[in-house]
């Protein structure tokens, strides 16, 4: 006991003092997983696994097993654990199957708290995250995610701009210090005077928000916007299925996907934008009215890369990298795990654990308070889902260790 009480201590304690990148990538997986190709989770693992994104941004989810899907298998790879956040229906359009989520790094980021944001079309998702830093003053990171109304037309551009006004309503709200601020989506904007996109931009907003790739202009089918470009990645959509859920087609000549960020990233020392990384991910910029796998788009991002963007969805993601200037404190040592979250580490309800039988025949799982106190022992019989209930835990912070396991993954009761 006085062994594990240490482990413990210095796995609340110890530190890494390397400075650290957060990568981001926001991505409309288009209605996934039930559009064509059938099993696009192995398409999108090997997407991630080129860039290993920390955060992982997403709309057009359809549904729970979707969420799962992404966390167990397209981000199986990655060095750290992931988990992500609870998967809520759309309430503002019922009939409308498709939602937006997160994925992250629980090794960097600590998720705090979601909230959906009612609009006249479709749902907002707001994030609130803290970044898993040692230092007593934190760093908050409160991220919105997005699908504005597409098409053209001066009533399709007013919805968006309420929907964005949605948004922009809420950053009165925040006034936690050391807050940053992302808000990303498929915004569907074909031009930056549209007053949606400026809006975000506005100067007043109780955040300033800025587009990092500051490129404005009229973005659809303009050569000298190749390079951010997101949709579509077909020229056609044959094969994908019949009517809307085939996809966009016409080929890369539309920017509706971003990442906007406020603009302290460009000003702190703690927490900054890395310049120059914001991208559309497999865009080589010379596919202008092509398919992202032609050939003949020649740059740096490969073939192999470009054939699984063309099949994983209609749009490309959009990336951009921030560098974290503070020590974090360690959680995990970075080797593959045994257990993980198959449901948000904050939670009221329910914990959802998926466990790794292969390693070795693990029969139980232990609840650990803050002081290495045992609260609750679970036979698992090796099963490889585990449903921990947490009725009967007082709010706070615990961790969960494997029988005869080091390791150990921590999770908040609210």
């Amino acid at each position: 006991m006085k062994k594990f009480v240490t482990i413990l201590l210095l796995s609340v304690s110890l530190f890494s003092y390397a400075q650290e990148t957060l990568n981001t990538m926001f991505y409309n997986v288009f209605k996934f997983p039930t559009s064509l190709p059938q099993n696009r989770e192995l398409i999108l693992r090997d997407i991630l696994d080129e860039y290993q994104p920390d955060l992982f941004m997403v709309c057009e989810l359809v549904s729970e097993q979707g969420a799962d899907l992404i966390l167990n298998t397209s981000l199986q790879n990655q060095t750290d654990t992931f988990a992500r956040a609870a998967f809520v229906a759309d309430l503002t359009k019922p009939s409308d199957p498709v939602q937006n989520m997160v994925f992250y790094n629980t090794r960097k980021l600590i998720l705090l708290d979601q909230q959906t944001i009612l609009t006249a079309y479709r749902d907002i998702s707001h994030y609130s995250f803290k970044l898993n830093v040692v230092s007593d003053d934190p760093i908050y990171l409160e991220v919105f995610v997005a699908h504005l109304k597409s098409s053209t037309g001066t009533a399709n551009q007013q919805m968006r701009l309420q929907m964005v006004e949605e948004v922009t309503n809420v950053l009165e709200n925040l006034n936690q210090p050391n807050t940053h601020v992302l808000f990303a989506g498929d915004f569907n904007f074909y031009r930056a005077n549209e007053p949606g996109y400026q809006k975000i931009l506005d100067p007043t907003n109780a955040f300033q928000l800025i587009d990092p790739a500051d490129a404005p202009g009229s973005w659809h089918d303009n050569a000298s916007f190749s390079n951010l470009h997101t949709q579509s990645t077909r020229v056609s959509n044959a094969g994908f299925g019949g009517g809307t859920n085939a996809g966009a087609s016409g080929g890369l000549d539309d920017r509706f996907d971003f990442i906007m960020m406020s603009e302290n990233f460009n000003s702190s020392t703690r927490f900054s934008y890395v310049d120059e990384s914001y991208t559309a991910y497999g865009n080589n910029g010379d596919c202008l009215d092509k398919d992202v796998k032609d050939p003949s788009c020649t740059g740096i991002y490969s073939q192999t890369l470009r054939n699984n963007l063309f099949n994983m969805s209609d749009h490309l993601p959009v990336v951009m990298q921030f560098q974290i200037n503070e020590p974090l404190a360690a959680v995990s040592y970075g080797k593959k795990s045994l257990m993980w979250f198959e449901s948000s580490n904050i939670t009221d309800a329910n914990i959802h654990l998926g466990i790794d039988t292969t390693v070795n025949p693990n029969n139980q799982l232990t609840i650990y308070n803050t002081l290495g106190q045992i609260v609750q022992t679970i036979e698992i019989r090796n099963q490889s889902t585990v449903v921990i209930e947490t009725d009967k835990l007082t709010s706070g912070m615990y961790f969960i260790k494997l029988n005869g396991q080091s390791e150990l993954l921590r999770f908040i009761k609210k």
